[in-house]
């Protein structure tokens, strides 16, 4: 089998979770393509041999990260990041649309960090250990930022905080 089609099979069946997870990370749906693009590139070249680990995904997500990660600290040293007001006009938490909204803005608002391991517990549905293992770093880490960005949560979108009750109920019995 061709190492490019390996490479098709591997795009066809995990692009939209990588897609996901880079829109999540950056907030942005044209950043998330050139992040994912340019992740997909370096998985690409190192393809031969990854075809032999035991979850390429795994590679991959990790690299989107790292990406990800690298790219907020130049951005942070190079320009200011602008930041969208809230709406004038009262609105019901109950939209799906304005909650989605306003969760983007409250992620936005997260150091890289912090933001991937919201994304990681909370999008992608990884455990805790599963979380610290991709980000290299303790479990207590991984808890520790999960406990403080959720607080944070809550006062940045304090129309969002029982969702967050939900998601620390729901998490706490997984682990």
């Amino acid at each position: 089998m061709d190492p490019n089609d390996s490479f098709r099979e591997f795009m066809a069946a995990h692009q939209q979770s990588l897609m996901r997870t880079a829109y999540l990370l950056t907030g942005d749906a044209h950043l998330a393509e050139d992040l994912l693009q340019s992740v997909l590139l370096k998985v690409l070249s190192r393809w031969p041999k990854l075809a032999d680990v035991a979850s390429p995904q795994a590679y991959a997500r990790k690299a989107l990260i790292n990406q990800y990660i690298s790219w907020r600290r130049r951005l942070a040293r190079a320009t200011e990041l602008p930041r969208a007001e809230p709406p004038d006009r009262p609105y019901s938490t109950e939209d799906s649309t304005v909650v989605r909204i306003a969760m983007l803005r409250a992620l936005a608002q997260l150091p890289p960090r912090q933001r991937a391991v919201i994304v990681l517990r909370y999008y992608e549905d990884l455990t805790e250990h599963e979380t610290a293992k991709l980000l290299r770093c303790s479990l207590g880490t991984v808890k520790s930022h999960a406990h403080h960005v959720l607080a944070r949560l809550r006062v940045l979108a304090p129309e969002l905080a029982p969702k967050f009750a939900e998601t620390e109920d729901l998490k706490g019995a997984r682990r």
